[in-house]
């Protein structure tokens, strides 16, 4: 029973990790998904959307000067994303490789200008007073933030579900990752489709920048600290799959929560070794379809 309760805060601990690590998969999958192209700035934007929030938020924010910044912040990113999206034009239809280069090149480039702007030193994100502290459940200490964290991810993975399968538009993303001619052909513009998928990724990496930030904190370079893992869970929880992703970054969360908490120097690469076990055995991941959207 002691045993059980001194696992339990490092469960919730992975559980907001791992819901966090699948927000910033998914909107990385919607990229792959409809244009084909992997996003190597993805963790940079991440990056940004964090600094981004902590330059609108003052020394102590409130609930409501945060629930403002959640969205604020990650439309900044998402125009960002849209000069990106911009730039990488030239690039489509071509071999795979420029648009791997040009988006590396974006990532080396969006760090410089963080460092440039807010400098190299480690910061840390304020939070609301209603969000900090532990609180007390049994015999057991929680962070507040961590529960905030987990409400956050899990609403907002809601959220991207019910716009993918019940809106118009949503049907036309999932159609767009299956055939993106088939789209043009039906009279889409798959121009303006592309702009939308691409802002939508990147803002959704800016919020799981923003809601990790408290927990990671803040450097120049934190952008490579979520990138990898969310290669690592588009993989593990297969490409064709919405859910799976969800389940893989739990998973993902969980190992490296869990073994952090008992062998620290195995954290980083527990997830791999998960990684490699799956895979070895079903080389498509745990629910890999052929769409990268499809549930």
């Amino acid at each position: 029973m002691d045993f059980l309760n001194s696992l339990l805060p490092h469960v919730v601990n992975g559980l907001s990790l791992g819901l966090l690590f699948a927000l910033i998969a998914l909107g990385f999958m919607l990229i792959v998904g409809v244009m084909e192209v992997i996003n190597l700035a993805h963790g940079s934007l991440f990056a940004l959307g964090a600094y981004v929030a902590l330059t609108m938020l003052g020394p102590t924010p409130s609930m409501l000067a945060w629930a403002v910044v959640l969205v604020a912040a990650p439309v900044v990113v998402g125009a960002s994303g849209l000069l990106l999206e911009l730039c990488m034009r030239r690039t489509y239809g071509r071999d795979p490789l420029y648009g791997l280069l040009l988006t590396f090149g974006a990532a080396l480039v969006i760090e410089e200008i963080i460092r440039a702007a807010w400098g190299s030193r480690e910061r840390v994100l304020p939070v609301p007073e209603a969000v900090s502290g532990a609180v007390l459940v049994g015999d057991l200490i929680y962070a507040k933030y961590r529960f905030f964290a987990c409400a956050v991810a899990a609403a907002l993975i809601g959220a991207l579900w019910l716009f993918i399968e019940r809106t118009r538009v949503g049907a036309v993303i999932k159609a767009g990752a299956h055939d993106s001619e088939m789209v043009r052909a039906l009279g889409y513009d798959l121009t303006k489709l592309r702009m939308g998928v691409f802002a939508l990724g990147t803002a959704l990496a800016a919020v799981a920048g923003i809601v990790m930030a408290p927990i990671w904190g803040l450097r120049p370079h934190v952008g490579v600290d979520a990138v990898v893992p969310a290669f690592l869970v588009i993989v593990l929880g297969g490409v064709g799959s919405f859910w799976g992703a969800v389940v893989a970054g739990v998973l993902v969360g969980l190992v490296v929560g869990l073994t952090g908490a008992y062998a620290s120097e195995w954290s980083l690469m527990s997830m791999y070794i998960l990684f490699i076990l799956v895979v070895t055995f079903r080389a498509r991941g745990l629910f890999g379809r052929k769409s990268a959207l499809d549930a």
